[in-house]
């Protein structure tokens, strides 16, 4: 909930040509707060907050084309994802907010959004849909690999060279339920550093009871809304102060990493992390020191960190306009590798 990230790819579908410059804008309060109260299951402002944010990706497209000089004519394609309000694949059901018709209007760019419905409806998890992109991304790299994605939700691929064995799934809690924590218990955004949780200690009874939540026996494929352990972990954070609370919610995410990475079907020498939860020093000190591989941050490899999740949307709405898969069995749980995605293109702007 933290804004827009915005990336410039250029690809086939099939390739990796040139991951080009990326920006972020962030949220201001009032905004990011009405998106919060739409999460939460107030709907009354659903179609103009879907409007509000709709436009705020507008503004990022033309700030990051305006500061490459580059003109809507340019750019064949925008992949939007959109923000997750509710997602239930359980009961076949996954919603994401973000106009694309409106959003092809407001910048003159063909969109493809809704990339997850296609494989929920088939039975599928919807999620994680980045997996192929990693594929691409660790081609020339030593094999297996993990990438570990940690954003709202923690989630993980696993490479090796055969693409029918790609494996992706969400692990468990990510940066969410910390960040909630400490804008509720302090005057924060988000735990800067892990600095937060680094002062405080860990109920360890009290993650062994978190670690016990039924998401952990599921087999992947599986994944994750938002505010799936909501209820669950409020109990055990009764009582705790915010720096217990936030060590807490940070060993309980790296608890739930480390036991997703201890059932995949053999092991890799190298961990490469990626999303905001990489720049949290409490979470990378634990992983580094309780897995028994390299734990890398996707920048000391060459990539852009902060811009891979926006890379790879672009990336599946040319996959998904060409009609190539962007879900498998191994990722999502789908009875077959499939495409899926919504094309919204701009006619008279276009000729």
């Amino acid at each position: 909930m933290d804004g827009v990230d915005a990336a410039l790819i250029e690809t086939d579908g099939c390739s990796i040509f040139n991951p080009g410059a990326h920006l972020t804008m962030p949220y201001d309060s009032t905004f990011r707060d009405e998106l919060q109260s739409l999460v939460n299951g107030d709907y009354r402002k659903s179609n103009l907050i879907e409007e509000q944010l709709t436009l705020k990706h507008a503004d990022a497209v033309n700030k990051l084309l305006n500061d490459l000089s580059f003109s809507p004519d340019q750019i064949d394609l925008i992949g939007f994802h959109g923000h997750t309000i509710m997602h239930k694949p359980e009961e076949k059901f996954t919603w994401q907010i973000g106009d694309g018709q409106l959003l092809a209007k407001t910048t003159g760019i063909d969109v493809i959004n809704d990339f997850r419905s296609t494989d929920v409806k088939a039975g599928g998890q919807g999620a994680p849909l980045v997996p192929i992109f990693h594929h691409l991304l660790t081609k020339d790299m030593e094999l297996p690999i993990i990438i570990l994605n940690i954003g709202g939700v923690a989630n993980i691929t696993w490479v090796d060279e055969d693409i029918d064995n790609l494996i992706g799934f969400d692990t468990g809690p990510g940066n969410a339920l910390i960040d909630d924590w400490v804008s509720s218990h302090g005057n924060f955004t988000y735990d800067a550093d892990g600095k937060i949780a680094l002062s405080g200690n860990v109920n360890k009874s009290k993650l062994k009871q978190l670690m016990s939540h039924p998401f952990f026996d599921f087999p992947a494929p599986k994944s994750l809304d938002r505010d799936a352990f909501r209820s669950f972990v409020n109990e055990a954070l009764e009582g705790e102060t915010l720096q217990n609370g936030a060590a807490l919610l940070t060993a309980f995410t790296v608890s739930a990493i480390i036991k997703g990475i201890e059932n995949l079907p053999k092991p890799s020498g190298t961990c490469i992390v990626v999303g905001g939860g990489r720049h949290n020093n409490a979470i990378m000190s634990q992983l580094d020191n309780k897995l028994s591989k390299k734990v890398l941050s996707g920048d000391l490899v060459g990539w852009t960190g902060d811009a891979i999740e926006a890379q790879a949307f672009g990336f599946l709405g040319v996959r998904s306009k060409k009609g190539l898969p962007i879900s498998f069995p191994g990722t999502t749980g789908v009875p077959f590798p499939m495409s899926g995605g919504k094309y919204y293109p701009v006619w008279h702007e276009k000729e």
